[in-house]
């Protein structure tokens, strides 16, 4: 099939920009996905923060306060993982997707109790107790969710008491809990992970959304590239050449007095055309010297 100058001059342009857009679409989308999930990662760690700011506070403020009272009654709000948990349950309310867990091999509150997914983290990080944190991805119900767990480490002797077997933990402690969970811990044991799980579904649809609107922006930069340069070709490669054809054709045929070729400009073209048009008087000359 023979082509035209123009149409040699298109294929190889949509072939580099169709190279170009693959390329720059999957760059795009990978640094878009990336960026998701460093801003999920953000805020589940902000999340993990707010958890141990909350522990820390009961810890330090609220569990002294309490100290005399526990004697007599048992508090959940002075145990600073009860705190945590209820802290960001309060503040979850607001995006249900969202999850802050104190998942335990063996709770005293059975709520804590470690899922199988959860499970498998705490022992992993049982297995690798330098582990000082984990994050990673799975899918739920509502798509997949960053997750962000540390490891619940028993570093102090105080929480053995209440851990270390039914007998020495608080009578009123075990009136609500019983007997049977929460006990057989020991220092510096990794009983557990905190584990907050963020969705990643808006952020991925945030990220969709704009690699869509800077593909169609980039195509739509093309299409315009595409016309004006074909629109210049036209002008300034492939007309003067058609021009300078169609002069050649009655040349060829004896046609000397045929209009001449305009040469405007310092281009190759125009260099050309000159060339051309000396060859033509040089020719005609000759043409002319033959005939007498």
């Amino acid at each position: 099939m023979r082509l035209s100058l123009a149409a040699k001059f298109n294929v190889v342009f949509l072939t580099i920009f169709a190279i170009g857009f693959i390329g720059a679409s999957v760059v795009t989308n990978d640094l878009l996905r990336n960026n998701a999930r460093e801003q999920t990662l953000q805020q589940a760690r902000v999340l993990m923060q707010s958890a141990l700011a909350a522990r820390s506070y009961t810890s330090a403020q609220i569990s002294p306060l309490l100290e005399t009272r526990l004697k007599y009654e048992f508090l959940p709000q002075s145990v600073p993982s009860f705190a945590a948990t209820e802290h960001l349950n309060q503040l979850l309310k607001a995006y249900p997707d969202f999850s802050y867990r104190e998942a335990t091999l063996n709770p005293t509150n059975l709520r804590d109790r470690a899922a199988d997914w959860e499970a498998d983290l705490v022992n992993t990080l049982r297995a690798k107790p330098t582990t000082s944190e984990l994050v990673g991805q799975r899918n739920t119900s509502v798509g997949p969710a960053l997750y962000v767990a540390r490891p619940l480490q028993i570093t102090s002797e105080a929480w053995l008491r209440c851990h270390s077997v039914p007998d020495a933990a608080p009578a009123t402690m075990t009136d609500i809990y019983g007997r049977n969970n929460g006990f057989g811990w020991k220092h510096n044991e990794i009983v557990g992970a905190q584990v907050v799980s963020v969705p990643m579904a808006v952020p991925l649809q945030r990220a969709n959304a704009m690699l869509q609107t800077y593909m169609l922006s980039t195509l739509g930069i093309f299409v315009f590239l595409l016309i004006a340069l074909n629109v210049m070709v036209h002008m300034f490669v492939t007309r003067r050449i058609a021009a300078m054809s169609r002069l050649a054709d009655e040349v060829s045929m004896g046609k000397f007095d045929a209009e001449q070729f305009e040469a405007k400009g310092n281009d190759e073209l125009s260099a050309l055309a000159r060339s051309f048009a000396r060859m033509r008087t040089s020719l005609a000359s000759a043409m002319k010297m033959l005939e007498e």
